[in-house]
C-alpha cells in the first residue's frame, strides 16, 4: 500500500512539474511558429501558392465533372446490363416453373390419397 501511495505522489509531482515546464516550452514553440509564419518570405510563398490554386481550380473542376459524367455513364451501362441479365434469369425461371405439365403450382397438391385422422385427447383427471 505504501508503494502505491509513493507512486501516486511521485506521479502527481511529476505532472505538476512537467506541466509548468511544458507550458513554457509550448509558449516557446508557439512564438517561433508565429515568427516563421509572419516572415515576409513565407507570406510571399503563401500568396504564390494561393494564386496557383485559384488559377488551377477551374481546370480541376472541369476534370472532376468529366470524371463524374464518365462514372455516371459507366454506372448506367452496368445497371442496364444487370437489368437485362436479371430479366433473362427471370424468364429462364418462369419457363422452368411453367414447364411442369401437370398444371399444378409447385408445392400444391390437387388431390391426396391420405385419409384425415381424428385424434382424441383424454385428460387423466
Amino acid at each position: 500500500m505504501q508503494k502505491r501511495l509513493m507512486f501516486i505522489a511521485g506521479a502527481g509531482l511529476g505532472y505538476v512539474l512537467g506541466a509548468r515546464a511544458g507550458q513554457g516550452r509550448y509558449q516557446q514553440i508557439k512564438s517561433q511558429a508565429d515568427t516563421v509564419w509572419n516572415d515576409p518570405r513565407v507570406q510571399e510563398k503563401v500568396a504564390l501558392a494561393t494564386d496557383a490554386v485559384k488559377e488551377k481550380a477551374p481546370v480541376v473542376q472541369a476534370k472532376a465533372q468529366e470524371a463524374a459524367a464518365a462514372a455516371q455513364a459507366k454506372a448506367q451501362e452496368a445497371a442496364g446490363a444487370a437489368q437485362a441479365k436479371a430479366q433473362g434469369a427471370a424468364a429462364t425461371a418462369r419457363s422452368k416453373v411453367t414447364g411442369d405439365h401437370s398444371g399444378n403450382q409447385i408445392g400444391v397438391e390437387s388431390s391426396s390419397d391420405v385419409e384425415p385422422q381424428t385424434v382424441k385427447y383424454e385428460s387423466g383427471h
